[in-house]
Order: structure tokens, then C-alpha cells, then sequence
């Protein structure tokens, strides 16, 4: 039976720092598979943070990299807005209906 692999954790300045590295290196032609290796960690790994970083350019490194299912508080306050917006939707849709049949008694 194959033992289960502990799944490493990395902070956000590791992340920061490795996609740095990684940037500097691709500008001298040294590969992405390399760079990867020198740093012990997966050519997809590295990409995943930079577009990661790209996404989120101009905030602090906890809200580029919240980690543990935690969301930034951008992401966090657009889908509570999202939620109110179909509970609005819900009601708004209930009051034409409502509307709409006691205008149609009141003929």
C-alpha cells in the first residue's frame, strides 16, 4: 500500500519571493523545468502563483494568497453582494406578482 503524501503548505512570501525568481530567471532563457526544480516545487505550481499574483496585482500578499479556504475581503464582499442582489431579485419578483394578480381582480 502507497503511503499518503503530507501536503506541503507554502506563506505568501515564499510564493511572492519563488515567483520573483522565477520572473528574473525567464528573462536569462533558463527554463521553467529548472527554475522548478532549484526551488522544489512543480512547473505548474509556479505558474498557478504567478497568474495568481496577475490576478491581483496592487494587494497585500494576504489577499493574493488567502490560503486554507479563507477569501479576500474584495472576493468576500462581491459575493455578499451577489447573495443580497437574488434576495432583492426574489423580492421584486414577488411584489410584480402579487401586483400583477390584484390589479387583475380590482377590473
Amino acid at each position: 500500500m502507497r503511503k499518503k503524501r503530507e501536503r506541503r503548505v507554502f506563506e505568501a512570501a515564499f510564493k511572492i519571493e519563488a515567483v520573483r525568481r522565477m520572473q528574473e530567471r525567464l528573462t536569462v532563457h533558463v527554463p521553467l523545468s529548472v527554475i522548478a526544480r532549484d526551488l522544489g516545487l512543480r512547473p505548474q505550481q509556479l505558474r498557478g502563483w504567478e497568474k495568481q499574483i496577475d490576478a491581483r496585482v496592487g494587494q497585500p500578499p494576504a489577499d493574493v494568497f488567502p490560503g486554507e479556504g479563507n477569501v479576500p475581503s474584495a472576493e468576500e464582499e462581491v459575493r455578499r453582494l451577489r447573495r443580497e442582489n437574488e434576495v432583492l431579485r426574489q423580492e421584486r419578483d414577488f411584489l410584480r406578482k402579487t401586483a400583477a394578480y390584484f390589479a387583475k381582480d380590482s377590473r
